[in-house]
């Protein structure tokens, strides 16, 4: 299970919702300089904090530190379905598009055609999917303060 630690912000029935810190490595990378992604944390644009909606049976309270956890399987069949099969989609019209000895014109148009099908068919099934609790954040557990944080007087 992939985890990530954050704190509850509001209350749900059944689930909570959690602010997270969004990290990034890109300051030991060799290759932040020509990197996208190290070019938005140099803006601070990737920095902010995002808020997730996981379930739970814990009884918590705003302001709670949490870890969610989201299954390894899920996250990789949905990369595979948001990234690779419009790419797929879009290389398959243009290949199709060149079998059928298209102009180029028509080869892009049915290249591009195939990327926006593929793109309502992914929009499609995460619509259809989106209240399954199978596939959702879970809180995995609370943490709990250190007593040197809370001091009595």
């Amino acid at each position: 299970m992939i985890e990530e630690s954050g704190r509850v912000v509001a209350l749900d029935e059944g689930a909570v919702w959690v602010q997270t810190l969004r990290k990034s490595t890109c300051s030991s990378c060799s290759a932040n300089a020509g990197c996208g992604q190290g070019l938005l944390d140099k803006l601070a644009i990737s920095g902010h904090r995002g808020n997730v909606r996981a379930l739970t049976d814990l009884q918590l309270a705003v302001g709670d530190e949490v870890v969610i956890g989201v299954r390894e399987e899920l996250l990789l069949r949905s990369a595979v379905q948001v990234y690779l099969l419009p790419l797929l989609a879009l290389l398959g019209g243009g290949f199709i598009a060149q079998s059928l000895e298209l102009s180029e014109p028509l080869s892009i148009l049915l290249g591009l055609g195939a990327l926006l099908v593929a793109g309502l068919l992914v929009r499609w099934r995460s619509l259809r999917v989106a209240d399954d609790p199978r596939l959702q954040p879970v809180v995995v557990r609370a943490l709990l303060l250190s007593s040197a944080s809370c001091s009595v007087p």
